[in-house]
């Protein structure tokens, strides 16, 4: 199941100690996994996702894809550049009204060659099938990607991304005690809890909260569950999972999502000044913020080993310039 990936990105990405950092919060070992580096349009994590879905299309023999995301979404972008390579028509069905001029992620898959539909207040794929049945009217074989890639194949990139980060860890004489990451549609943190579990990793998973919102009727650590209890089935995993493995950090979302507010400006100027990393305001500053305020707080016991999973989203820094700069 894990082996079974259309090559996409640039892995291993590389695995750094925040030496700055680590200085200013003394108490703590600070490290950062760069998915922001794994290439594909300028690089994050959809592409281990993205690696799976797209092979599971093109072993199919479908030609044409469609997902759906926010105007800034990272996974679109990176969603239509996995076409382009792959030689599949992309279609983006985008929340909100068309605006007068493309920038950040949205630019970024128009030159890519994605085709967007606009939605209105539909982010999440809800109208999906319509679109679906009207491209499939045209004779197109229609491969639905869900929404940030997260089902249980999308979710493969990261349990495949655990067994990358054993071998680092392993080589480093590294043993991570935390690790902080964005999680907002799920596939990310199911993965890294069935890869930990699945490769022995023994580290606390710290999911940073990034959006309110659940999917319809259940909440984002409910679709987690769901995950998971599809992956411990799937992989023969032996640990029964609750809503306990499924939970997140909650109240830095307090805002929604994509309302940039002074944490995430604090964190990505934080991260950019100390160590030349640039960050996103929607999804890794948020989480980083939640990193660095777990630290300052000290509700981490001291001397441990902390990771930030960094997930990209640098084209969205150019949308929200003006939020940025006030």
């Amino acid at each position: 199941m894990l082996t079974n990936k259309y090559p996409l990105g640039f892995f291993p990405t590389p695995l750094e100690k925040m030496n700055n950092l680590s200085e200013k919060y003394p108490d703590y070992q600070l490290f950062i996994k760069r998915d922001d580096n794994s290439g594909l349009a300028s690089g994050g994590n959809k592409v281990r996702k993205l690696q799976y879905l797209i092979y599971e299309a093109l072993n199919k023999g479908f030609d044409t894809i469609i997902t759906s995301g926010a105007q800034q979404s990272n996974h679109c972008r990176q969603t239509a550049a996995a076409c382009a390579q792959a030689k599949l028509e992309c279609n983006l069905l985008i929340g909100g009204e068309k605006p007068k001029i493309y920038n950040g992620n949205l630019l970024l898959s128009q030159l890519l060659g994605a085709k967007i539909h606009f939605n209105g207040e539909n982010r999440k794929g809800e109208d999906i099938e319509g679109l679906k049945i009207r491209l499939e009217a045209e004779g197109k074989k229609v491969y639905v990607v869900p929404y940030g890639g997260s089902n249980l194949l999308g979710a493969c990139g990261f349990i495949d991304a655990v067994k990358e980060l054993k071998v680092q860890l392993l080589e480093k004489s590294l043993k991570m005690d935390y690790i902080f990451f964005a999680s907002s549609s799920g596939g990310t943190q199911a993965g890294l809890r069935l890869g930990g579990d699945l490769f022995g990793l023994q580290t606390k998973l710290m999911p940073i909260s990034i959006d309110k919102m659940g999917y319809g009727d259940k909440t984002l650590a409910e679709a987690v569950l769901e995950l998971l209890n599809e992956g411990q089935k799937s992989l023969s995993i032996k640990k029964a999972y609750s809503i306990d493995d499924a939970e997140l950090i909650h109240g830095y979302d307090s805002k929604g999502y994509g309302v940039v507010t002074p944490n995430e400006k604090l964190a990505i100027k934080e991260l950019a000044e100390n160590e030349g990393i640039l960050l996103d305001p929607v999804y890794s500053g948020r989480a980083f913020y939640g990193m660095l305020d777990h630290i300052k707080s000290q509700k981490i016991e001291k001397g441990a080993n902390i990771m930030f999973w960094h997930t990209g989203g640098l084209p969205a820094n150019f949308y929200y310039s003006e939020e940025l700069l006030e």
